[in-house]
């Protein structure tokens, strides 16, 4: 019998460096199974919220004209428009993604929907939207499951708001397997569809990249840390208490995914140089789960701010940092940074923790991709 023909339906064409490690490692956890592995596109659909700022522009300007428009120096924002604009050249070549979508599904053995917010579904990205396919709706495979899919922050009451929770139901109950990599997400799954969802480490912890991977020398000279989070997050007392504690301590603060009030240098970097840049780096301040995460498997003293206002990202950053038992890691005000930033968490059992999850995850996909050899 030849290889398992496996289809991944991700979100690999997003455009940051969390979207691309997650689609990455799982490809290649897949193909560390013996799996032929591509990825497939999904059709975004309609929005269930409207945008708080409408915009007459394109998506992808909106977002650079709101970045241009935001804090920080005129020449980070200009090297961030250079990093969003090369970004599907760096990327896409290691996905082996085509120019145009691709949606076929009759094709495969099975499709893996995951990882990332594939099911995070209320919210107003046009992008995304409100897509039957990121629920599996249109797959045409012989087995459909989820592998650490997250609901975000997207919930049960939100769903049953919009009226779409049976629609999304009937949706979960379809997959031959369901995967989720956090507890809100669970919950989800449960309540609608009555499943105990099987609970996995996302891709980017899942797969040991600073082992499996050629990781080049770090890119940036000199004594530095990092602040991981989208363009303008970080608000002015945020930014100045990192400034303060920056510099009292003689480094530079360069940005990473996002341009902040507080930049020394926007990095324009390729998503393997930014691996390798968290190594690097003295300490890391980040409101996102995979800046969360790269903080994590860099093993960089880092504080993680949880946010519950706005597009918040309470369900997923509170789950993620118990999982691995660095609740300890939540900056709750700007007072809180420096004594995060300057103390180093013991990586002992967080290394045993994502060992176990490692271990966990193969297994899982060993026994669901494989289950349709055996029908």
């Amino acid at each position: 019998m030849g290889k398992l023909r496996v289809g991944i339906l991700s979100m690999q064409r997003i455009r940051n460096y969390g979207s691309f490690l997650q689609a990455y490692g799982l490809r290649k956890l897949l193909e560390s199974l013996g799996c032929e592995v591509r990825f497939v596109d999904y059709r975004p659909g309609r929005c269930l919220v409207e945008s708080k700022k409408p915009s007459r522009l394109p998506h992808p300007a909106a977002k650079l004209a709101e970045v241009l428009d935001g804090p920080g120096p005129f020449s980070a924002k200009l090297t961030y428009a250079n990093y969003k604009r090369h970004f599907d050249v760096r990327t896409w070549p290691l996905l082996g993604l085509s120019a145009e979508p691709d949606y076929r599904t009759d094709d495969l053995d099975v499709l893996v929907i995951g990882s990332d917010e594939v099911f995070n579904c209320v919210q107003s990205n046009p992008n995304v939207g409100f897509s039957p396919d990121l629920f599996g709706a249109m797959s045409e495979a012989r087995r459909t499951i989820t592998y650490a899919a997250s609901c975000g922050n997207t919930t049960a009451l939100k769903l049953h708001e919009h009226g779409v929770a049976d629609e999304v139901a009937g949706w979960l109950r379809n997959f031959d397997a369901v995967s989720v990599r956090d507890e809100n997400t669970a919950l989800v799954v449960k309540e609608l569809a009555g499943i105990e969802a099987v609970r996995n480490l996302d891709p980017v912890l899942a797969w040991d990249f600073f082992s499996e991977e050629d990781i080049p020398e770090n890119p940036i000279e000199g004594r530095y840390m990092i602040a991981y989070a989208y363009s303008g997050r970080l608000t002015k007392e945020e930014c100045t208490a990192l400034r303060s504690y920056a510099d009292e301590r003689g480094l530079k603060v360069v940005n990473v995914g996002g341009v902040q009030g507080c930049c020394d240098r926007f990095l324009d970097l390729g998503p393997f140089e930014v691996l390798a840049a968290f190594r690097g780096a003295e300490c890391v301040l980040t409101d996102t789960f995979h800046g969360t995460i790269l903080s994590a498997i860099a093993e960089r003293p880092f504080a993680t701010i949880v946010r519950t206002a706005g597009y918040g990202n309470t369900e997923k950053l509170t789950d993620l940092l118990s999982r691995l038992g660095l609740e300890s890691r939540i900056a709750s005000a700007p007072a809180d940074f420096a004594g995060l930033l300057d103390s180093v968490p013991d990586w002992t059992p967080v290394r045993d923790r994502i060992v176990d999850g490692r271990t966990a995850a193969r297994s899982y996909l060993q026994k669901e991709v494989f289950a349709c050899t055996r029908n």
